[in-house]
């Protein structure tokens, strides 16, 4: 059974946090394993890669047969049902629709002492997309990663997708080739990561990964963080859904399991102050569960994670959720353009009982790779900007110079970083003495 709390119960501070505090993540530690993978991969490469790959996939490869063939991706392609190429292609051309608003300006401008400023935008050189093919595959997170990728002008997009025993999702591959992906490699896990992080005589490394994984995708990304950047560590998918009396009791049963059947460490929790339409909820999802095809998943993560809070009023269910900081947050209410004012702390929003949260999975456009675990309480989804590195600029006249250097010089001193003020000094000098007509090809004396 779900977590079942109400604001007004004497414990209920006490047991939301354990609710918050409840780690979801697979507790076995996987570290130690990682670091060995990927210290195999460094040493060895290719030979590693395969190794891992015929072991932990049930795959034999080779060098040779790491990527995949322009013939192999377009028979893959051609197996793609037109219903399903036109929903893909409506999916990408909304996402990069989407994204390409967010791409920033450069900006240069001259400020009243005569220095020039600004900044300019540059994209990465080269990206790593992991996308999951364990117990699911999935072309969304292809076009979720790679597009923004391609929009803020990335030259080379890589992908890595595990085939387990071989197996391909024809609309993954289909994924690629519709966000511009330049190779895809069937190979996956930790030693995809090392692979992509380090190189290997096939595997040219990139300069940041991105992309959901399982927990030694995770650790392999944090142990590669800052030799390759990493958008974030993902954790197990959550929503949390504030309704409100008049919704559908289906409609919202329907939401918490959609997030329940990804995985049985998801967590779905619903907010209201109606206790009436709580229990109509939690009615359908136990009609709804038994017939779902992933319900030994769904039903795991509701009955382990599961949570229904009754408040007393959306005020209250907005600062809980604001303490939650879901990844994916639902406003039905009449009103969720208010509602939505009082939260800070969301990864996504979804406002309004119209807008479930998984179409925002494939077609509305905003990117589903979102901050889990409460950390969109300091963080933000996937976007363009994960892809671009902001480089200042600043030119300075000897007028500038003269009208700010000299705050340089005091600032250097009481640091005490000496050369740093003379660096500055020594200029100021040359102006004093043109200044003054007596010339000076400037210099320490």
């Amino acid at each position: 059974m779900p977590t079942y709390l109400t604001t007004a119960q004497p414990d209920f501070e006490a047991r939301f946090l354990d609710m918050l505090s409840a780690k979801r993540e697979d507790a076995s530690d996987v570290n130690d394993a990682v670091a060995a993978i990927i210290a195999d991969v460094r040493a060895r490469g290719d030979a590693a890669v395969a190794e891992y790959t015929a072991r932990f996939d049930r795959l034999d490869i080779t060098p040779t047969t790491l990527a995949f063939t322009p013939d192999e991706i377009a028979a893959q392609v051609a197996l793609v049902q037109p219903e399903d190429r036109a929903a893909l292609t409506l999916a990408a051309d909304r996402i990069r629709a989407y994204h390409a608003r967010q791409m920033p300006e450069n900006m240069l401008w001259t400020d009243p002492e005569g220095a020039t400023l600004g900044w300019r935008w540059s994209a990465v050189s080269a990206a790593g997309l992991y996308v999951p093919g364990g117990q699911a595959s999935y072309p969304s997170s292809v076009l979720m990663n790679a597009i923004p990728a391609r929009v803020a002008g990335v030259g080379r997009l890589v992908v890595c997708v595990p085939t387990p025993g071989g197996v391909v999702n024809p609309l993954v591959i289909l994924a690629c080739q519709l966000a511009g992906v330049d190779e895809i490699y069937r190979i996956g896990g930790a030693q995809a990561i090392a692979a992509l992080a380090h190189g290997t005589a096939t595997i040219r490394p990139v300069d940041k990964i991105t992309g959901p994984g399982n927990a030694y995708v995770a650790a392999a990304k944090r142990h590669v963080f800052g030799r390759v950047g990493i958008d974030m560590i993902a954790g197990p998918s959550e929503v949390l859904i504030i309704a409100e009396g008049e919704q559908n009791p289906e409609w919202l049963a329907l939401d918490l399991l959609a997030q329940a059947e990804h995985d049985a460490d998801a967590q779905s929790i619903l907010v209201t102050p109606d206790q009436d339409l709580a229990r109509a909820v939690m009615a359908e999802v136990d009609r709804l569960l038994p017939v779902l095809p992933r319900a030994e998943i769904a039903g795991a993560s509701w009955r382990d994670y599961g949570t229904i809070i009754i408040t007393r009023d959306l005020a209250e269910a907005a600062a809980l959720s604001d303490r939650v900081a879901p990844e994916h947050l639902e406003l039905c209410v009449s009103d969720p353009e208010t509602l939505c004012d009082q939260i800070r702390h969301a990864g996504a929003i979804f406002m309004g009982g119209w807008t479930p949260e998984a179409v925002g999975d494939y077609v509305s456009g905003p990117n589903h790779v979102l901050p889990t675990a409460r950390s969109a309480r300091f963080s933000s989804g996937l976007s363009v900007m994960d892809f671009l590195k902001r480089t200042t600029l600043s030119r300075l006249t000897p007028g500038a110079l003269a009208a700010i250097g000299p705050a340089a010089v005091r600032l250097a001193g009481a640091e005490g970083l000496d050369a740093h003020g003379l660096s500055v000094s020594a200029r100021l000098a040359s102006l004093n003495e043109q200044s003054q007509g007596t010339g000076s090809k400037g210099g320490l004396k």
